[in-house]
């Protein structure tokens, strides 16, 4: 009986040793996994979910992510959607554990300024924020005249003025580098 109880003591110790050596192996492939994943990964894997987007500059946004792509996200609240480039986040909260590829290699290469062509385009009205500056103290609304590679020409109105001669003050050239986050009024509620 001794030698039996002796036996099975070893087969434990044994089968404890191969059970941590598998679950250090798995650990270590788990880590490598999360070594590859890119951030934009983790916000794609995010879409639908409600996150907080904090500037550097202290200014914050919240609402449903609604669309990652190349260097920037869109976050939709109740009145407004936001358009934030990842270089000018500092942190987010509320990101899902699940990371998600882009597929579409066009998408991939679709970036910031492709985003701010099509506001350029619909003629959005824009409250911009700049790297520097707070959500409140953004200084600059107005409409999107042109975009460059690397910079866009805002037509400066007051807010809810229409973009006419007029009404614009200046025209302020912002390089991408400046931009903190677009913030935008739905169209179907600009309307309303």
């Amino acid at each position: 009986m001794r030698w039996d109880a002796l036996f099975e003591d070893m087969e434990a110790q044994l089968a404890s040793v191969d059970r941590l050596e598998l679950e250090s192996e798995i650990a270590e492939r788990s880590r490598a996994d999360v070594a590859g994943v890119e951030l934009a990964d983790r916000l794609r894997g995010s879409l639908g979910l409600r996150v907080t987007v904090h500037l550097a500059s202290g200014a914050a946004f919240e609402g449903t992510l609604s669309h990652v792509g190349g260097e920037g996200l869109v976050l939709n609240d109740h009145h407004h959607q936001v358009l934030v480039p990842f270089a000018a986040a500092s942190r987010y909260h509320g990101l899902g554990r699940l990371a998600v590829s882009e597929p579409s290699s066009v998408r991939r290469k679709l970036g910031l300024a492709s985003a701010l062509r099509g506001l350029a385009r619909d003629r959005a009205e824009l409250a911009v924020v700049l790297v520097g500056g707070t959500s409140e103290a953004a200084g600059l609304s107005g409409v999107i005249d042109r975009v460059g590679r690397d910079y866009f020409d805002l037509a400066v109105t007051r807010p809810g003025e229409a973009r006419r001669a007029a009404n614009v003050s200046q025209i302020a050239s912002v390089p991408f580098a400046s931009l903190g986050a677009l913030r935008s009024i739905r169209g179907a509620e600009r309307h309303q």
